[in-house]
C-alpha cells in the first residue's frame, strides 16, 4: 500500500468522505506540495547562476507559468474521470459563483489582455486612476507598479509598491510615458527682470542645454522612434529640438525651456540644467528676477 492509500484511508476512517475522493484529495495536495518544491529548486539553481536581476526576474516568471501549466495538466489528468459531476455540480452553484468570483473572473480576463493587447510593459512608467509609477510585475490577475513621487518633486521612487488589480484597465484611462517613443516634454520656468536682456539670456540658456549630453542626443532618436511609431500613431511635432519661449508675467519675464527627456533621466536633466543656470548667474552671464 501506497503512503498516498494510507493517508486517503486514514482520512475516509475519521471523515465521511468515500474513499475514492479521498485519495483525489491526497494526490492533489502531493502535485501541489511537488511543484512548490520544484519551483523552490529552480529558483536557487538561476539564483546560483544568473547574476543579472532583470534576467533573473525574467526566469522567473517564465518558470511559473510552465510548472502552473504542468500542475494544472496533472490535476486534470488525476480528475479526469470525475470532471463529469464536478461539472454538474459547478452547474447548480454557477449563479453563487459567477457573484463571489466576479472580480477573480474580471481581473482574469483583464490580463488576458494586457498579456495580449500590452498597453503596457515591464519597466514602463504609467499612471492610472490618479497612481503613478514603474511597472514591475505583471500577473495573471493584477499587476504591481514602483510608485512615484509628485511630479513637482521629480516623479522619484517613494520606494513603496502599489498592488493594483488588472480589471482597473477596463475602468479608467491609462497614461503610458513610453508609448510609441520614450520620451516626454519637459519644462523649466526662469524668470527674469523686465531690463534683462532677453536675447543674450537665451543664447546662454541654449548653450546650457545644448551641453547637457542627455538632451544633446534626444533629436536624433527621438526622430527615429517618430518613424518608427508613425505605422501605428498619427503623432508628429513641428519640434523636436529644445526650445526657449518668452511670456511677461506682471512685473518680470518668464522663460520657458522646453525639451524632450526621457522620464526616469528628467530629475537628472532638471537639476543639470539648473545648477548650469546659476553658475552663469554668478558669473553675470544673465540676471534672474528677485521678488521683492
Amino acid at each position: 500500500m501506497t503512503l498516498i492509500e494510507e493517508i486517503s484511508n486514514w482520512i475516509s476512517g475519521r471523515t465521511t468522505i468515500p474513499i475514492e475522493y479521498a485519495k483525489l484529495a491526497v494526490t492533489t495536495i502531493a502535485i501541489l506540495l511537488i511543484a512548490s518544491i520544484v519551483k523552490k529548486v529552480l529558483e536557487l539553481i538561476y539564483r546560483q547562476f544568473v547574476k543579472d536581476p532583470k534576467k533573473r526576474f525574467i526566469y522567473n516568471q517564465k518558470k511559473n507559468v510552465v510548472v502552473t501549466i504542468f500542475m494544472f495538466a496533472c490535476c486534470l489528468i488525476v480528475w479526469n474521470t470525475h470532471v463529469a459531476g464536478l461539472v454538474t455540480i459547478i452547474s447548480f452553484l454557477s449563479a453563487g459563483i459567477a457573484i463571489a468570483v466576479r472580480d477573480i473572473i474580471m481581473n482574469f480576463f483583464a490580463g488576458i489582455y494586457l498579456r495580449v493587447a500590452k498597453p503596457f510593459n515591464l519597466e514602463d512608467r504609467i499612471e492610472i486612476n490618479g497612481m503613478r509609477g514603474d511597472v514591475v510585475k505583471i500577473s495573471s490577475l493584477s499587476f504591481e507598479m514602483l510608485e512615484l513621487g509628485e511630479r513637482v518633486n521629480g516623479e522619484q521612487s517613494t520606494g513603496r509598491i502599489i498592488h493594483i488589480p488588472n480589471s482597473l484597465i477596463f475602468t479608467y484611462a491609462l497614461k503610458n510615458y513610453h508609448t510609441a517613443f520614450q520620451y516626454i516634454w519637459n519644462e523649466i520656468v526662469v524668470r527674469v527682470p523686465l531690463d534683462a536682456d532677453i536675447d543674450q539670456t537665451k543664447t546662454v540658456l541654449y548653450d546650457i542645454i545644448e551641453r547637457n549630453d542627455t538632451i544633446k542626443e534626444t533629436p536624433k532618436n527621438m526622430e527615429s522612434q517618430m518613424e518608427n511609431a508613425s505605422l501605428d500613431y498619427i503623432i508628429y511635432f513641428n519640434h523636436v529640438r529644445p526650445i526657449v519661449y518668452t511670456k511677461i508675467v506682471q512685473n518680470h519675464v518668464e522663460l520657458y525651456i522646453r525639451y524632450l527627456v526621457t522620464p526616469k533621466k528628467s530629475r537628472n536633466v532638471e537639476d543639470a540644467i539648473y545648477r548650469d543656470i546659476l553658475e552663469a548667474y554668478r558669473h553675470q552671464e544673465i540676471k534672474l528676477y528677485q521678488d521683492s
